[in-house]
């Protein structure tokens, strides 16, 4: 009798605990707001692809230098404080462009959501070990990340919204989307903050330079390399796509911006049955399949012209990339169970990929057009297949 009530007590509190995690995931989805606020800045400036490139290329640069030490900074404060300081500053952030969207005042916006994203991501994730058995950790990471992919794709929805029926509101515009997303911002706070959670003992490793070290290990650079071309295809086709429809079809921002939509749409659905099929299906066949359907789309971006195949190849890509950081990041922890803190912080610094893919896209665009940022996609999903041959089984 007692252990019965003691497991249901734990089971609820369980359930407690998972709620307000999974709205810090909502949260962490405001990132790819960069997308679609850059189209904006872009038109608004009247920026080439280059320099609007350089919205979502300064948000990720962030990764690089924040992901490492935040690992460290978790052994010192915890998990849970650190997810807590993460959400501060990107409510920060989000308040910035609500003052107006110069071009000084929106790279100071996204430099702030950069490292508070890559401060919640570092941290978040393995936040969630506390609560879930490591055998269901992949799924629900996988559920976290569909979670995450509802502000995602809310976030063209409203900024379109707000550019054709908020010009009233204090002359936001678009804008207002950053304050429907700061809101939410200081509500996961509250919700977190009054979420009692117990945390493992910190890992043992300490230091930065222990922490690189884990990147001698082949396995941790394979899983490295492939977050980085997962988020720099994430990144690219949310920026790209409409761009894409721009170039082809002739179409305003304010249309082809649905573009972006229909790719986060895919990757919620994505996300959401992922959490199901990775319970039955093997992580390394589900990787396969996903890396493939991305390739094929992109062979499908490079001429056509048609504005449904657009969008069809759109979803693909939406579809096969919504569940491939789960994967990777659960394969990553689970190689290294003693140092999670740690491989969490390299992983989230391989997001540095939505610097790097973006820089090369709008230089390629630039040249030869959007058919050359594809191309630079292309690289990456050959490289995701390479990757499913190394996969783990357990």
């Amino acid at each position: 009798m007692n252990v019965s009530q003691t497991v249901s007590a734990g089971r609820k509190s369980t359930l407690a605990q998972i709620v307000p995690v999974m709205l810090c995931f909502f949260a962490m989805g405001f990132v790819d707001l960069v997308g679609t606020a850059s189209n904006y800045v872009q038109k608004d400036l009247g920026l080439t692809d280059s320099q609007a490139n350089m919205f979502p290329s300064l948000v990720f640069f962030w990764f690089l230098i924040f992901s490492v030490p935040t690992g460290m900074l978790m052994n010192r404060i915890g998990r849970k404080k650190t997810v807590l300081i993460s959400l501060l500053i990107t409510a920060l952030s989000l308040m910035l462009p609500m003052t107006g969207d110069g071009y000084v005042t929106m790279l100071l916006s996204f430099s702030l959501l950069g490292i508070g994203n890559a401060v919640m991501q570092t941290s978040l994730n393995p936040l969630v070990t506390n609560l879930i058995n490591g055998d269901k950790l992949a799924s629900t990471l996988t559920f976290g990340q569909f979670v995450k992919a509802i502000a995602s794709f809310l976030a063209p929805i409203i900024a379109a919204w707000g550019a054709t029926s908020c010009m009233s509101m204090a002359d936001l515009g678009w804008r207002v989307l950053f304050v429907v997303y700061a809101v939410v911002s200081m509500l996961s706070i509250v919700a977190l903050g009054s979420t009692r959670i117990c945390e493992e003992e910190p890992d043992k490793a300490s230091g930065i330079g222990k922490c690189l070290k884990l990147l001698g290990r082949p396995f941790i650079l394979l899983c490295f390399i492939g977050i980085m071309c997962h988020v720099g295809i994430d990144v690219g086709t949310n920026t790209t796509a409409p761009k894409i429809i721009m170039e082809r079809l002739g179409l305003p921002l304010e249309e082809a911006g649905f573009a972006t939509s229909v790719y986060f749409i895919f990757r919620t659905a994505g996300c959401f049955l992922g959490s199901f099929i990775l319970r039955s299906v093997s992580s390394r066949r589900f990787f396969g399949f996903s890396a493939a359907l991305i390739l094929a789309a992109m062979i499908m971006l490079f001429t056509v012209n048609d504005l449904a195949v657009i969008y069809a190849a759109i979803g693909m890509i939406g579809f096969g990339n919504s569940n491939l950081f789960s994967i990777v990041f659960a394969q990553a922890l689970n190689a290294s169970p003693e140092e999670k803190n740690e491989v969490s912080g390299l992983m989230v610094m391989g997001l540095f990929g939505g610097t790097v893919f973006p820089l090369a896209m709008g230089f390629a665009a630039d040249e030869v057009g959007q058919a050359g940022a594809v191309a630079v996609m292309a690289l990456g999903a050959l490289y995701l297949l390479y990757y499913t041959v190394k996969i783990k089984t357990h």
